[in-house]
């Protein structure tokens, strides 16, 4: 009996991942819970929980402050919410597929659309699933949906958002995503169907076809188990579906020639040998073929069936158990010799992904060991290049494992030229195209400037950024850019062209509106931000606050007389301001940028009173009076009649500019801000002259008239004027 176990039987990426990191917490830690069993395998479930694994099957379950894994089905966010709020230590093995599930229909939540999820709504995976938006209808296919759309009356052109259970039925999926877009207008469809699952099932389709019967193993509870199983029986009338090697009816193969193994992604490699190693057991060796019992596709040679190529039994059970040419020896006896050297020799071909260790670190070149018989060479330049200056030494050393892709074959020479720059790249369009189709914002260097725009260096693939997408003003250059690490999204992808175009701008402007969301949300008089200055107008400058400018008018930058913005501020200065007053419908905000500890009049109100007498500093001449500087930005008006103990015509005839004086506040108004000095009230008042009188004339003689009299008081205020005196007579 020839055993053919398919090429991708057996744990997928996800569940891989998941259980090396419940070992490595386990190994660290002693101990810890899964939220769930951590994959629907009841052997694998059982051999961790002997390591100290625990399982909850609710968060309350779980003790505060525990390590907690989330296993690779995920779980609904308000889950992670309630394990943070609880202080427990979360080690997220969520597979990356179903993440990426999570963010698509968060994002359609965010936008109002109705996510509809193609799934078994008991599954864990999809319950985390809707855990992620509100009001998902999850549907098993399309009559189901069909159903569904007909309750709630979605109208043609109802914005949906699709996605599909990873380890849904591909063919299946297909179909359903044809017949939405025929249907509705406006429905957004991911296919979210896992890779792995997809060739699992192919290659399952294929061993059906071409055995004479199946074993499916994997756990009673996993999807994609069933779905497999389901698949193998439309092919073949002789199916097993096992967990382990204990439930394998090995009787039931009798006579097959030829026996297909697969399995799910929850199921590990020990438990495939062990139902493998059965299968080879001496007792059905040695059963004789029945030709009635083997289906018409057996009667075809091995190498003729579809799935020759696929790992023979011997591959996936211990070698010592079970030699390779003890395996297959009807097969390899129908080969010549020299078939048989060129099998041994040409076992890569162009393309291929190869996994080898560094043998040897040369100048030019690093020599890699490869399973085959092969020498296989990177350039040294695959891994200095981006890095001027690092010796090859410091980023590789003999013994390392490195993954390559094989450029070119020579088998003559026994050689093989690898390029681990190819297969990053080829990775690398992988997350690409994963980044855009999930809208995730990615983080990289601008190296340099193209015309019409910029680009950036993302793992080996250059993205364009147009320069209406760089956020920059028209009158910004682009050079700006240059060497810094900027937040993108992309937008194009064309991987025949090598074509990738990005924005800046739609990543700004998405987080520039949530900022200001919040901003108008929390906004209250007297709030005080750290802003960066974005423009300047005659009467004000613009500041940003986080997502919105508000307006410092002229009259709130200084307390000092400036005559424009830029005697102060700066566009690109950070500065701090606060909150004057806002209109929230107008969207409008006036800012303060000037501070009140730094107000002159209270400063002048707490160094000075009525009667106190200050040195001040002449800054205007006017016909009334002199304005004097009391302290910087106060001043205070000397009137014409308060500068001199006498009388004078203009100011300037005893003050000049910036000459600095003694004056005695003589009032304060507080209401108006208004103050009031005097020089002549610090001057020694001069004696009042004598009243002039008219000349004493004899007695008989009549005066010749009235006269006039100039008095002045003892603050030299004049009383009266007399035109016709020339002079002051002394008493």
């Amino acid at each position: 009996m020839n055993v053919i176990v398919a090429e991708n039987a057996g744990f997928c990426f996800g569940v891989d991942r998941a259980v090396k990191l419940a070992e490595q917490t386990l190994d660290g830690e002693g101990s810890c819970w899964s939220l769930g069993e951590l994959t629907h395998n009841r052997d694998v479930v059982d051999r961790l929980t002997a390591k100290g694994m625990r399982t909850a099957r609710s968060v309350d379950q779980v003790p505060d402050g525990a390590t907690v894994l989330i296993r690779a089905h995920g779980v609904p966010r308000a889950q992670m919410s309630a394990l943070e709020a609880r202080g427990c230590r979360i080690v997220d093995a969520t597979c990356p597929k179903v993440s990426r599930i999570h963010k698509i229909v968060e994002r359609a939540g965010g936008e109002g659309r109705q996510v509809v999820v193609f799934g078994e709504p008991s599954h864990p995976e999809v319950q985390g699933i809707c855990g992620w938006c509100h009001d998902a209808a999850v549907v098993r296919d399309m009559e189901d949906f069909a159903r569904w759309a007909a309750e709630n009356r979605i109208a043609p052109d109802a914005p949906l958002t699709v996605v599909f259970q990873t380890t849904s039925n591909k063919e299946i999926s297909e179909q359903t995503i044809n017949l939405v877009k025929k249907l509705y207008t406006n429905a957004k469809l991911f296919d979210t169907i896992c890779n792995a699952t997809s060739i699992r099932q192919n290659e399952a389709k294929q061993l059906a076809a071409a055995c004479g019967a199946v074993v499916v193993v994997g756990g009673r509870h996993s999807a994609n188990s069933i779905h497999l199983a389901e698949i193998c029986r439309e092919r073949c009338r002789r199916v097993q579906f096992v967990e382990n090697a204990d439930e394998l009816d090995v009787q039931a193969l009798t006579g097959c020639v030829s026996v297909g193994v697969t399995a799910g992604a929850s199921t590990p490699s020990w438990i495939i040998k062990e139902v493998v190693s059965k299968m080879n057991e001496p007792e059905i060796l040695k059963e004789e073929p029945v030709a009635e019992q083997t289906p018409a596709v057996e009667e075809a040679p091995a190498e003729e069936a579809p799935v020759a190529e696929a790992a023979p039994a011997v591959e996936e059970a211990p070698a010592a158990e079970e030699p390779a040419a003890e395996q297959a020896p009807a097969e390899n006896a129908e080969k010549s010799f020299d078939q048989l050297l060129e099998d041994s020799i040409r076992t890569i071909h162009n393309g291929d992904t190869v996994t080898g260790t560094v043998a040897a670190i040369g100048s030019t070149e690093i020599t890699v060991d490869l399973p085959t018989k092969h020498s296989g060479y990177i350039s040294v330049s695959e891994f200095t290049n981006d890095k001027p200056g690092v010796d090859i030494n410091d980023l590789v050393k003999i013994g390392d494992e490195i993954q390559a892709s094989v450029v070119r074959v020579n088998d003559v020479e026994g050689t093989v030229q690898l390029s681990k720059r190819r297969l990053d790249a080829a990775k690398s369009w992988t997350d690409v195209e994963a980044s855009y189709e999930d809208g995730t914002v990615l983080e990289g260097k601008v190296s340099e400037e193209n015309k019409g725009g910029v680009v950036i260096n993302l793992k080996g693939i250059r993205v364009f950024i147009p320069a209406s997408q760089t956020g920059l003003g028209r009158e910004e250059p682009m050079s700006e850019l240059v060497g810094k690490t900027v937040r993108f999204r992309i937008t194009e992808v064309n991987r025949a062209r090598k074509r990738v175009v990005g924005s800046i701008r739609s990543v700004t402007a998405r987080e520039r509106r949530e900022k200001a969301e919040k901003v108008w949300a929390e906004i209250e008089n007297g709030k005080v931000y750290q802003g960066v200055v974005k423009s300047m107008t005659s009467y004000g400058a613009f500041v940003d606050i986080g997502g919105v400018d508000g307006m410092v008018h002229v009259s709130e930058i200084s307390w000092d007389r400036i005559r424009k913005p830029d005697d102060v501020l700066s566009v690109g200065q950070e500065v701090e301001v606060y909150v004057i007053s806002f209109d929230p419908e107008k969207r409008k905000i006036s800012l303060g940028y000037r501070k009140a500890e730094d107000n002159p009049w209270l400063k002048f109100t707490n160094a000075y009173k009525v009667g106190d007498v200050a040195t001040v500093k002449v800054v205007k001449l006017m016909p009334f009076g002199a304005f004097a500087e009391v302290v910087p930005g106060v001043d205070g008006l000397i009137h014409i009649s308060q500068i001199a103990n006498r009388r004078i015509g203009k100011p300037d005839e005893v003050l000049s500019v910036g000459q600095e004086v003694d004056a005695k506040i003589t009032a304060i108004d507080e209401e108006k801000q208004k103050i009031s000095l005097s020089i002549r009230a610090l001057i020694e008042p001069e004696p009042a002259p004598a009243r002039r009188r008219a000349p004493v004339e004899p007695e008989d003689e009549e005066p010749e008239g009235d006269a006039l009299v100039y008095e002045v008081s003892a603050t030299g205020e004049a009383k009266g004027i007399a035109p016709e005196a020339d002079e002051t007579v002394e008493e």
